[in-house]
């Protein structure tokens, strides 16, 4: 059986232009004609530019998908960056699409539909001069009804307004959805456009852009199943027609394994809904990832003489799906650990105009990590992502852009046609999705519970506002549209993370729940995420819960030496690639013991575009991905996962771009999922590690050469080995002293030589004088006086504290640099002991500075035997504190 023609529109996109088209012949009822090349763009307002005479000459041409936004960008410099700050174009308004085609004769007599797979995020189209209508919202499928304005043989003449301003009160944006997020809104025409015929009998070409026939497997026993098909004809004529309605279920080999066959009288004008169910003996199930087999769902629209009027084919996959507080995803019977990614539509250089092509390098990417489902982020994404979830066994989370705030500025509730876009999105999402295999639930919002929070002035959320209401309307219409599949949304706020603010209890609102929590990240260290998920587990037993966020920004070029070395900064520069590696092992070893969630999704599978962040490496990118917004980079987090989810052999040393090492000792790590992982240093054998919990294997305390060091770690397998190398730096100054940017995570520049960040400390805790980043402007910095190292000394580690240092033998001198933050004269005294000999005795760091904010110094020597210098700091009153720590040979 061949596969109509509208549902491999993406597959003849690769090879149609805007003048070529499918033939049209006896076997497909269906013409399609791409509408790809050829297209004519200007940005901004153009008053008369529908009207057919209106001269585009000097208009860009460009090919859809197409998108005239690019924004986010990497800040260090690399000669292969494809956005750069003189290519950002962030600008968000009206953009005119004209397009001149000629579709074939083959059109003549049959009803003609124009299909937008999106465009944002409001479109008004006009073919031929005539007005065919307007679409609200950016991320759906929408058709138009071409007929009467189609000039079959000739000349036509397209044109598209796309609008993707800011929603704003007043605004012809301003009652569509999203109206926050943490994701920029790209404008164009992003998705493919296709011309279709079709007869004036057919399978609903405007049931909100879905394919007109729904199929849903009602039972599943042994080895037979139930499918129901729900049968949406349409009679676009002016008199009524009989039809006969031939439903069939097809097996890969082409076998048909279930049919049904009814007649019914279509009146004029209107659209008559219909039931087929259908029975299928030995029927082979979509197993998801281990055995992801797809039917196809064949309905066709024969006239009296058994002419075939339409045929619409869908590819569909029989399984039973459930979801329980305690067993998680069950599917076919059989419960199924779900892990994988959240996923936005982006790409550097290409904005949301993603192709076939870059959709399906990023789903073998994710496929790579081991992942076995994927979080549709925070809008409908389209079909490409959808089919390739049913091809590949991925489990399938869809939702609508109701995303943070469903009010406008101010206002207490709602409008009336807000909730009309709410509505309308909702239903395009279902219908449009309702036969792929790969999905699961329908999400119906996502983080609306940020209450009184310090977050919520900066989205525009009106303290005291109720979301309950709205979200209750949309759960009852997902329910009502497709009963077989279960709602969800996801929270923010529930658990105390935010202190005493108060938070709308919206979990309740939706089938099942869903959690986005930042432990480690915006609030608490990971290993509070465990009490958290008891808490909302306690608080609703009997309702299946997810993590459907957790995560951490990771710069790539961006590291520390130690994780906990100083506070991670989630707003501004401090990221290291090291901590987002960090922050996962430590979140999954809390996630991957349980067997009580029904699914984990990390945030995220790339780096994204953002308006809201200057962080990492990065300028309006989140960093949080696990691999870089040009997908160049799998940064070490990724391969964390592979070795724990893909049982593919994986080697890999961490730490691979952090080439000049600040220290000459170093722990070296390396995700393996090997029995058995030896490391190599320049040629010398460190040592096997054998079953490495979580497989994290680790070397501690390896002493570097000085100058190359060549690391090469192998994986045993029983297949053979596997080897993974880098190659870092150890420059002089470096392999003869240890310098120590204290309560830093990520070291500051100096001009007394290089320093590393915080390390090799036990106890204390990191502080700095300068003001955190949050939200908002960045806070001016202060000056630290005495010294030209202002970042270097603003930091510090205070308390009882040690530092060991792993050290040849021989005389050194201790350098000590020192700065009060708070205390008065004579409130913080403390010693100095090295090695256990008192070398600094009630050292009073304000008494002795002399004014606030001033650096005070002090150096001994120190003799080193057995290899090992143990630097403590003792409080003798209130707590010892220092700033920077330097060691180096006389």
């Amino acid at each position: 059986m061949k596969r109509h023609l509208l549902a491999t529109a993406i597959a003849l996109s690769f090879a149609l232009g805007a003048h070529a088209q499918a033939p049209a012949n006896g076997s497909e009822p269906r013409i399609t004609m791409q509408l790809k090349g050829g297209w004519r763009f200007h940005l901004g307002e153009a008053p008369s530019a529908e009207k057919v005479d209106f001269p585009d000459g000097n208009w860009a041409p460009v090919t859809v998908p197409h998108t005239w936004n690019r924004v986010g960008y990497y800040t260090t410099p690399s000669p292969d960056r494809v956005n750069t700050p003189d290519t950002i174009n962030k600008t968000q308004g009206t953009g005119w699409y004209r397009l001149s085609f000629t579709p074939s004769g083959d059109f003549k007599g049959k009803r003609a539909w124009l299909q937008f797979d999106a465009v944002s995020r409001r479109a008004e189209v006009w073919l031929n001069g005539q007005y065919l209508g307007r679409h609200e919202g950016g991320f759906s499928r929408f058709r138009l009804d071409a007929t009467a304005a189609l000039k079959p043989g000739a000349a036509n003449l397209l044109v598209v307004k796309a609008d993707n301003s800011k929603p704003a009160p007043g605004s012809t944006t301003a009652d569509i959805l999203p109206l926050a997020g943490d994701f920029f809104v790209h404008g164009g025409i992003y998705r493919n456009v296709a011309l279709i015929a079709t007869s004036d009998i057919h399978a609903d070409m405007l049931d909100h852009g879905g394919p007109g026939i729904y199929a849903t497997t009602k039972t599943v026993d042994g080895n037979s199943a139930q499918v129901q098909v729900a049968i949406h004809a349409r009679n676009s004529s002016s008199r009524k027609n009989k039809v006969t309605i031939v439903t069939r279920l097809v097996d890969a080999t082409g076998r048909t394994v279930a049919e049904g066959t009814q007649s019914a009288n279509l009146p004029p004008g209107e659209t008559v809904k219909m039931e087929q169910p259908l029975s299928v003996t030995h029927a082979r199930l979509w197993q998801g990832t281990t055995d992801p087999y797809l039917h196809d769902l064949v309905v066709e629209f024969q006239d009296g003489r058994g002419q075939v009027l339409d045929r619409v084919t869908q590819k569909f996959g029989i399984r039973e799906v459930r979801v329980d507080a305690t067993q998680g995803l069950i599917l076919n019977g059989k419960p199924v650990r779900l892990h994988g990614v959240g996923l936005h539509q982006d790409l550097e250089g290409k904005g949301w105009a993603m192709d076939e092509t870059d959709i399906a390098k990023d789903v073998e990417i994710i496929r790579e990590m081991g992942a076995n489902t994927i979080r549709l982020t925070h809008y409908q994404h389209g079909p490409t992502i959808h089919e390739l979830a049913d091809k590949h066994g991925l489990i399938l989370w869809d939702e609508i852009p109701l995303v943070s705030a469903w009010t406008p500025p101010g206002k207490m509730v709602a409008t009336e046609g807000l909730i009309a876009n709410a509505r309308r999105q909702l239903q395009e999402l279902i219908k449009q999705n309702q036969n792929h295999a790969a999905v699961v639930t329908w999400g119906i919002a996502n983080e609306v519970d940020f209450g009184s929070t310090p977050v919520a002035p900066f989205i525009g959320i009106t303290s005291g506002s109720d979301p309950a209401p709205l979200l209750r309307e949309l759960r009852a219409l997902s329910t009502a549209i497709d009963p077989s599949r279960p709602t969800v949304l996801a929270t923010c706020c529930e658990g105390g993370m935010f202190g005493d603010a108060q938070i709308p209890i919206v979990a309740t609102e939706a089938d099942l729940g869903g959690a986005n929590r930042y432990f480690g990240w915006y609030y608490g260290k990971p290993s509070q995420l465990g009490a958290n998920i008891e808490t909302l587990r306690a608080a609703r037993p009997s309702q299946p819960l997810a993590i459907t966020e957790y995560g951490a920004g990771g710069a790539v070029t961006i590291h520390t030496d130690d994780p906990l070395g100083g506070p991670v900064d989630a707003r501004g520069r401090d990221q290291p690639e090291e901590y987002l590696s960090y922050f996962h092992e430590e979140s999954w070893a809390i996630l991957g013991a349980r067997t009580d969630l029904w699914a984990t999704w990390l945030w995220n599978a790339f780096d994204f575009a953002t308006l809201v962040r200057k962080e990492g490496d990065a300028q309006d990118i989140n960093t949080k991905g696990l691999v870089t917004y040009d997908r160049k980079v799998k940064k070490d987090a990724f391969f964390f996962y592979k070795a724990n989810w893909n049982p593919a052999p994986t080697v890999h040393i961490t730490g691979r771009r952090y080439v000049n090492r600040a220290y000459p000792v170093t722990h070296i790590r390396v995700y393996s999922n090997a029995p058995a992982t030896e490391l190599q240093l320049n040629g010398r054998g460190l040592g096997v590690r054998r079953d490495c919990p979580q497989k994290i294997c680790v070397w501690e305390d390896v002493l570097l050469d000085q100058g190359d060091n060549a690391v090469a770690a192998v994986g045993l397998f029983a297949d053979g080995p596997v080897r993974d190398s880098v190659n870092w730096t150890l420059d002089a100054g470096s392999a003869r002293a240890f310098r120590i940017d204290s309560g830093a995570l990520v070291a500051a520049p100096s001009e007394h030589g290089r320093f590393g960040s915080d390390a090799f400390f036990t106890g204390g805790t990191a502080g700095s004088v300068q003001p955190a980043s949050g939200y908002g402007p960045p806070r001016p910095r202060k000056v630290v006086n005495g010294t030209a190292d202002t970042m270097l000394i603003s930091t510090y580690r205070e308390g009882d504290f040690t530092y060991r240092l792993p050290m040849a033998d021989g005389t050194y001198r201790v350098t000590l640099s020192f700065l009060e933050p708070t205390a008065a004269p004579g409130e913080r005294q403390f010693d100095v002991l090295a090695n256990g000999e008192k070398k600094l005795r009630s050292l009073d760091v304000a008494a002795l500075a002399g004014a606030p904010m001033t650096m005070v110094s002090r150096n001994f020597e120190v003799k080193v035997t057995g290899g090992k210098l143990v630097l403590h700091f003792t409080p003798v009153k209130g707590k010892a504190i220092v700033s920077a720590i330097a060691v180096e040979a006389i």
